[in-house]
């Protein structure tokens, strides 16, 4: 499925585009290629570009656990 994810941050500007079968898989993918702190959780939004729904994802670097935002 199409994807794009992007750093839940008003100011984020970096968006990228993923074709993976789940939003948290689109995540994960979208983090792999950004250097940060091994310990640090990262919030970013993933939006289904075919239907337009948007999810919030907390990313722990560290352990790769994904979960919705809280």
């Amino acid at each position: 499925m199409p994807f794009t994810v992007r750093v839940r941050d008003p100011h984020a500007r970096h968006v990228r585009a993923f074709d993976e079968a789940t939003p948290e898989a689109a995540a994960l993918a979208y983090l792999e290629d950004f250097a940060h702190a091994p310990d640090a959780a990262i919030a970013v939004v993933v939006r289904d570009e075919d239907t337009g729904r948007e999810q919030c994802f907390r990313v722990d670097l560290a352990t790769g656990e994904t979960r919705p935002c809280g």
